[in-house]
């Protein structure tokens, strides 16, 4: 897995490496039962601090995409394959913004401000 952030976007560290592991899970490249590297590897690959990569990680395991345990480390979760199923429908929204001249920056606001928007999933609380 390649994890990519570019320091010079304004959105926040932590936020590109989550987003770089859901483009993951999108394009299929990590799956159910698949496990992220360590917290300690990514942060010494990208050159960042070890809690920006634990934000990022929490905040996959807040969208139900991740489930973190103690000496586990981070393992995507079966939601990972219904996120992945959306892939065509995406690159069919993006291609057809496309093609009335909305670009993908505005399309993710639309996206993110929709006034309509699917109630978050609650991760259930762990069972030690």
């Amino acid at each position: 897995m390649l994890i990519r952030i570019d320091p010079a976007r304004e959105a926040p560290v932590f936020t590109q490496i989550a987003a770089s592991i859901r483009g993951d899970i999108v394009a299929g490249a990590v799956g159910e039962g698949d496990r992220l590297p360590s917290a300690k590897q990514v942060a010494a690959s990208l050159g960042v601090n070890l809690h920006t990569v634990l934000h990022a990680y929490q905040q996959l395991r807040d969208d139900g995409l991740v489930d973190m345990r103690p000496g586990r480390g981070a393992v995507v979760t079966a939601a990972a394959g219904q996120v992945a199923e959306l892939r065509d429908d995406i690159r069919a929204l993006i291609d057809r913004a496309s093609a009335l001249g909305v670009s993908t920056e505005v399309l993710a606001g639309l996206v993110r401000d929709d006034p309509h928007p699917v109630q978050k999933r609650t991760v259930p609380p762990r069972k030690d």
